[in-house]
């Protein structure tokens, strides 16, 4: 990995020429350089982003920045993130086709990804904020979750192959640090960075008063930091997420790491979560469908997750772990060694769920479903149930029977008045 060898930051004025000589972007958007357009449309926390367009299409150029957008250069970070985003989303590709965007090209000393332009998807929370429905998208993030996850563990690599995946990614320092931060830790006391809506002052003592509740935030920080289960995508949340009315794209994997098969599908619930207790702010006359519709799609998206798990299981069980040799080769049924992993799966899934609850309310970076509710008056009493309930996940994770019973949860939670 090179690190700032010759970097220099893009912008609209110079990519055109700078870019103009690589073959694989002129092939997408034309050869012309001198009539390209480009746009800046990067929003996010970390990243510029470009949309960079010819008179053959479009094209995405992603360059990481030396340090965190969202703070400013007061907060420094790595630019070879973008070197394991670039081997994230190869990895991803080859263990769930067609679920990202094909990289074109791959500059290391620029810190620089350009990819395949997505249209006409838009970010996924953003559809959920406007109430719109996606086809598929159940179906769709079961089996993406269920594939990385097997297919990046030992349950299906070679070891050695696994083994040095592992060591590749264990330089990405940093970046998870940031999330065993922000994630795991910050919003449990009051660090430096941290903000929450006014009004919610009590719910976040009590949170922080639990010293039960800090005991199991701590031990899944101690199983994400330890653990090397699989490949995670490490911040899958709607945000992360591409959307048509009809099909979908995962993006944005700079945080892969090694981690917890639990975690991104925990995650990934967490913010359809959100997206449910916020909906009474963005919308009136349709809102118990589409509330319904949010919490179906967590119950598919789980069971989609476990079908296309059992799926791999029968077919694509070839790694070291629970081999068929100790199973099936001596006329025995494998199926209760796969209830016994799903459940380990599932008890970290809903913990790392109520802890993002958490941190996306009272840590740094929050997210547009409660932050586009511009009265705290409206918008404390939903972040309070949506903080309680991410307190009785972490608490309950260990017995919890299912999506159903999360799903149940939910509604529970969302008649409550906590404020």
């Amino acid at each position: 990995m090179v690190e700032d060898a010759g970097y220099e930051a893009l912008n609209v004025d110079t990519l055109a020429t700078r870019l103009q000589g690589v073959a694989s972007l002129s092939e997408v958007v034309g050869g012309d350089a001198a009539g390209w357009t480009v746009t800046e449309v990067g929003d996010g926390n970390l990243n510029l982003v470009f949309i960079v367009e010819g008179g053959a299409g479009k094209a995405i150029v992603k360059q990481a920045l030396p340090y965190v957008r969202l703070v400013g250069d007061s907060w420094p970070l790595p630019l070879y993130r973008a070197f394991y985003e670039h081997h994230a989303l190869i990895r991803q590709e080859k263990r769930a086709p067609g679920s990202v965007p094909q990289v074109l090209h791959y500059d290391e000393p620029q810190a620089m990804i350009v990819m395949e332009f997505l249209e006409p998807h838009i970010i996924l929370r953003r559809k959920l904020i406007n109430g719109e429905k996606v086809e598929g998208l159940a179906a769709f993030l079961g089996n993406f979750c269920a594939q990385t996850a097997f297919r990046g563990s030992e349950l299906s690599m070679a070891s050695a192959e696994k083994k040095a995946d592992v060591g590749l990614f264990s330089g990405n320092v940093e970046i998870p640090a940031i999330t065993e931060a922000l994630v795991f830790t910050d919003p449990y006391y009051s660090a430096e960075m941290n903000n929450h809506t006014a009004g919610l002052d009590g719910v976040v003592a009590t949170l922080r008063a639990d010293t039960a509740l800090k005991v199991k935030a701590q031990m899944m920080l101690q199983r994400f930091a330890s653990n090397t289960e699989t490949m995670v995508h490490g911040d899958l949340h709607s945000g992360s997420i591409m959307s048509t009315d009809t099909s979908s794209r995962v993006i944005d994997p700079e945080f892969a790491q090694y981690g917890p098969m639990g975690f991104d599908i925990g995650m990934l619930i967490a913010n359809f979560l959100m997206s449910y207790f916020s909906q009474p702010a963005h919308r009136a006359d349709d809102l118990d469908d589409y509330q319904s519709w949010i919490l179906q799609v967590i119950a598919d998206t789980c069971a989609g997750f476990e079908t296309e798990f059992r799926r791999l299981w029968a077919t694509e069980r070839t790694g070291m772990l629970y081999p068929k040799s100790l199973f099936e080769d001596q006329g025995q049924d494998s199926k209760p060694a796969c209830d016994a992993v799903l459940a380990h799966i599932w008890q970290d899934a809903w913990a790392v769920c109520g802890i993002e609850m958490h941190r996306r309310c009272l840590s740094l970076a929050h997210n547009a479903d409660f932050e586009d509710i511009a009265d705290e008056a409206i918008r404390a009493p939903l972040e309070a149930r949506n903080l309680m309930m991410g307190a009785d996940l972490i608490h309950r994770s260990q017995d919890l029977s299912g999506a159903s019973a999360v799903c149940d949860m939910a509604r529970a939670y969302n008649e409550r008045d906590i404020l």
